[in-house]
């Protein structure tokens, strides 16, 4: 017997499609500023529910509700198992002696004031090579943040580097997912919506260097720099762990793996076992002790708070609360697009749009604000990209000018959305402590400066018309072939752009 396919009501009307939104940010604002508790979780499952109960009283089926939300975590599960690999390697690279081998020779070969420089070239490059910014942020980002505190360079400041390196590095690398979900949802080429995205990436990453080199001159001067400290870390790392080539081999093959085109999960994996064979053979941890690192994090007390508090990361088990956060958000995600208010909201919003500047700057700001309220970089930029895609088309403009717009308005904004699932695991990866109470550290948003400039460079685009590819007639032709829906509106096609 055939089931028959849940009928399911009209888009809801505007104000009701706000509203279940309204009322999270609200209970968040309460959560956040009023009781000033960092623990989003609750008010999104309120959120959840409210928007379930909004969906249910228009006639909606619960268990197709239920499916939406589901289906969404299902898209996202290969980032939680990232998540969880990444937890492992933290606590088992600290273990094999990688993160301090990393952070020793920082210590010593890097000059403190090109150190935030340093810091997002280096982010940059492997993220490129690896093709996952959380993976970046995880292992290389983690060594940054103790090279940094080395230097006295405030947490925040070392965190917005490390976060501007690796999202962009994720942005352009052929290996992200994000990278492919965008052109794949807008219908374009993976290639042409890289170099695309130059015309904003490069400006942006050269303002951030600009910004990082003149705050290292600024935050650190030669005379001021602590060499007693620093050689308070470097000795008591050099006595604890056996450092030099061999630790390096982890990372080093995750890398070879990366740019051989190895799938991420699996190449990630690789540096967790090996961490642990070296952290067996060459520093002498047992089988055992390796399992709990994994599991529970690396331990050590040295005597030496700043490296105490660098090296008792890691594990699983820190990953859990932004994984439970994930799963909540994409949660709150799923049901939000299941019960139609998404859709409503992009709707109200492509109705009123008059222009191609609009339409862009609409697009970069949906997927923003889709970050916020769904706290999932891949509804950001899949449900946008799938609606504006035939606006675009109908004012005669190349849907790439769509794909840049959904990658800086989801990929580039995710980790500076506390809640996110990128700010999430950016807070938690780092050791910034904003769980605990230390909400200063919250200023790596602000000063993520590669991520949240090039929105502002690409609407500065929309508005003169620069880098605003029109659509060509091989693209036309391939909008045909493939039957893509192209908005027809009339006055307001190509040739009106103010």
């Amino acid at each position: 017997m055939t089931e028959t396919p849940p009928t399911r009501p009209g888009l809801p009307p505007l104000w009701l499609a706000l509203l279940p939104i309204v009322l999270t940010l609200g209970l968040l604002a309460l959560q956040l500023f009023y009781y000033g508790d960092f623990t989003p979780h609750i008010p999104l499952i309120l959120g959840l529910a409210i928007t379930g109960l909004l969906g249910v009283l228009r006639g909606q089926g619960w268990m197709d509700i239920r499916e939406g939300v589901f289906h969404v975590i299902h898209v996202s599960m290969p980032s939680l198992s990232v998540l969880i690999v990444v937890g492992m390697i933290i606590g088992v690279w600290i273990a094999s002696g990688t993160v301090p081998t990393l952070i020793y020779y920082g210590l010593t070969l890097l000059n403190p004031q090109i150190f935030l420089v340093a810091a997002m070239v280096l982010c940059a490059v492997v993220s490129l090579s690896l093709g996952t910014s959380w993976g970046t942020v995880g292992t290389v980002g983690v060594a940054l943040m103790g090279i940094g505190a080395g230097f006295g360079i405030p947490a925040y400041w070392t965190a917005g580097a490390v976060v501007s390196g690796a999202f962009f590095g994720d942005k352009i690398s052929p290996l992200s997912d994000t990278t492919n979900l965008a052109p794949a949802v807008t219908g374009v080429n993976i290639f042409d919506h890289i170099r695309n995205m130059l015309p904003t990436t490069v400006p942006a990453m050269l303002i951030a260097l600009v910004i990082y080199f003149i705050a290292g001159t600024w935050l650190i001067s030669p005379a001021e720099t602590s060499m007693a400290r620093i050689d308070a870390i470097t000795d008591t790392l050099a006595a604890q762990f056996t450092l030099g080539w061999v630790p390096m081999i982890p990372a080093l093959v995750v890398i070879v793996l990366a740019v051989t085109r190895r799938p991420p999960l699996p190449s990630l994996f690789a540096g967790v076992l090996l961490g642990g064979i070296i952290a067996i053979f060459l520093q002498g941890a047992g089988l055992h002790d390796v399992f709990t690192y994994a599991q529970s994090g690396y331990a050590i007390e040295t005597g030496v708070a700043d490296i105490d508090s660098l090296l008792n990361a890691g594990g699983i088990q820190s990953m859990m609360w932004t994984i439970s956060l994930m799963l909540i958000a994409l949660g709150f995600g799923g049901a939000l697009e299941r019960t139609g208010c998404l859709e409503a909201i992009i709707n109200a919003i492509i109705s009123r749009v008059k222009s191609f500047t609009a339409v862009q700057s609409s697009a970069i700001a949906t997927a923003f604000a889709t970050n916020v309220v769904a706290g999932d970089p891949y509804i950001s930029i899949a449900l946008p990209g799938r609606m504006y895609a035939p606006l675009y088309r109908g004012m005669g403009y190349s849907t790439l000018n769509l794909s840049r717009a959904v990658e800086e308005g989801g990929t580039l904004m995710s980790p500076l959305i506390p809640w996110n699932a990128g700010g999430a695991f950016v807070i938690t990866a780092l050791s910034l402590g904003v769980m605990d109470g230390n909400l200063t550290n919250l200023l790596y948003i602000p000063l993520a400066f590669a991520c949240w400039t090039a929105p502002l460079i690409g609407i500065l685009y929309a508005v003169t018309g620069w880098f605003s590819p029109q659509a060509t007639d091989a693209e036309r032709r391939e909008w045909d072939r493939q039957n893509e829906d192209v908005l027809d509106l009339g006055d307001h096609a190509l040739g009106e752009n103010a």
